[in-house]
């Protein structure tokens, strides 16, 4: 068993703390790749059926928080250097924060699980501390004090790894001998689509914007919104040659993208800071609907293939007497000890679509909201000066994003219609690698010089 990592080499802490002072950026890029063979592991087909003469050797503490800084650490303040007069966007900046990665619209969408042999984590995003706490964070990612950064952030929700099933329907073949290996430290980025949806919904039915959208499996009919079109003496722009017409699909299709870019960001940084290690990892699948959010324990709900649809009755009829009539599992929030950690603008954490976006509007421009007292703790010279020419949402744009949430929600029964409010698609795992395989079967440049340099100042446990 690896030592705790109190106990830990300072040889090796001396070794990581050089790798993360003058390692290159560019020698990073260069030499990234994935090596998924790690100490413990064992191909049993094919051209390089091998089996690893060391014991699989968990990643200590302070590797594995130098992973986890580099997926998602909090680093300071985003300037949030943008136009904030009337009609110019501004205000749908949503944190004021900055990560190791880049959020759409500073909205830190996308949290991280870390599992590994001992203990399954949540790290907490920005928003998930108190005002108070952000300026410490920063002075320990600024001191390079990463370790205590990554407990500070960490909150374990459950003991040992958690895994889902390897076979088709979670993962690929291709993954099957590797992933969830004893030793790697796995992880998994979970993307939120509620805040970014009410975010851009927001800014869509701004007079200034106007944008309309309607309902593709409902014969293209308005989206909630028919009184706010201009046809109706509203303020959005329904003129079919205007160019400001969506689909429900295209809208929330979009949104996942935006997103998964995030994410995108968290495994490519993962990646850079694998090879600074000498490390050895590699991206995999991890897009499943329900497997990993049960398997971690979210509270979950479940929707009939009828809503999923928008059904009619008779359609609904039709589908329960063949049997077709399926439910469908999905994640709302994840709660430990009476605490919700994570939860969707959406019920069962409001009462309505309506309350929840109007919750939304509030914790940005309410007292205690980003704009409001949480601009203290932000990059500007004069907080409040700034913050007081910084103004909310237009009341007509509140109350489109309310019906059209609501419409949503009531025909499909959940919010968003087309994916469940927490998605997984991509995670990560981390291991010690073995060398000896990499030498036997492939030419030198196959490793680096870290993994080299590793594999010294870290030799495999005994």
């Amino acid at each position: 068993m690896q030592p705790p990592a109190s106990t830990t080499s300072p040889t090796v802490q001396d070794w990581i703390g050089r790798q993360l002072s003058h390692y290159s950026l560019l020698d990073a890029f260069k030499k990234r790749r994935s090596r998924r063979f790690g100490m413990g592991m064992k191909i049993e087909a094919g051209p390089f059926i091998y089996a690893s003469q060391h014991p699989s050797q968990p990643l200590t503490e302070d590797e594995e928080a130098a992973l986890a800084f580099a997926a998602c650490g909090i680093t300071g303040y985003a300037l949030a250097d943008l136009a904030y007069g009337q009609g110019q966007g501004g205000h749908m900046l949503d944190g004021l924060i900055g990560r190791t990665i880049s959020s759409p619209d500073a909205i830190n969408a996308v949290s991280i699980v870390v599992t590994n042999d001992e203990a399954t984590y949540l790290l907490k995003r920005p928003q998930d501390f108190p005002y108070s706490e952000i300026p410490a964070l920063i002075e320990l990612s600024q001191q390079g004090k990463l370790t205590e950064l990554y407990q500070r952030m960490r909150v374990k929700i459950s003991e040992g790894r958690v895994t889902v099933p390897v076979q088709p329907g979670y993962n690929f073949n291709i993954n099957k001998w590797s992933v969830y290996a004893p030793g790697s430290s796995y992880f998994l980025p979970i993307n939120d689509l509620t805040v970014s949806y009410i975010n851009a919904l927001l800014e869509a039915f701004d007079p200034t914007m106007g944008l309309y959208i309607l309902d593709e499996r409902n014969l293209f009919q308005p989206a909630g919104i028919a009184k706010f079109a201009k046809s109706h003496g509203g303020h959005l722009d329904d003129d079919a040659d205007g160019n400001r017409i969506l689909t429900v699909q295209g809208l929330e299709a979009s949104l996942a993208e935006a997103v998964a870019v995030e994410q995108g960001m968290a495994l490519q940084n993962l990646g850079l800071m694998t090879e600074l290690l000498g490390l050895g990892g590699f991206s995999n699948y991890a897009r499943n609907e329900f497997g990993w959010f049960e398997a971690l324990g979210f509270r979950m709900q479940s929707m009939l293939s009828s809503d999923y649809v928008g059904a009619g009755w008779v359609l609904t009829l039709l589908l329960r007497l063949m049997g077709k009539d399926f439910p469908f599992p999905y994640a709302v929030g994840l709660e430990r000890n009476q605490q919700v950690l994570l939860h969707g603008y959406c019920p069962p954490y409001y009462p309505s679509m309506k309350v929840a976006v109007e919750s939304f509007v509030t914790s940005k421009f309410g007292s205690n909201g980003i704009y409001r007292k949480g601009a203290e703790t932000s990059a500007w010279q004069s907080p409040e000066k700034v913050s007081s020419h910084i103004e909310p949402p237009s009341q007509v744009a509140i109350d489109a994003t309310c019906a059209y949430c609501d419409y949503i929600f009531k025909r499909y029964g959940r919010f968003p219609a087309y994916s469940a409010p927490f998605r997984t698609v991509i995670a990560y795992q981390a291991t010690h690698v073995d060398t000896d395989f990499y030498k036997q079967f492939f030419k030198p440049e196959a490793l680096s010089q870290t993994q080299l340099e590793h594999i010294e100042i870290h030799p495999p446990a005994k």
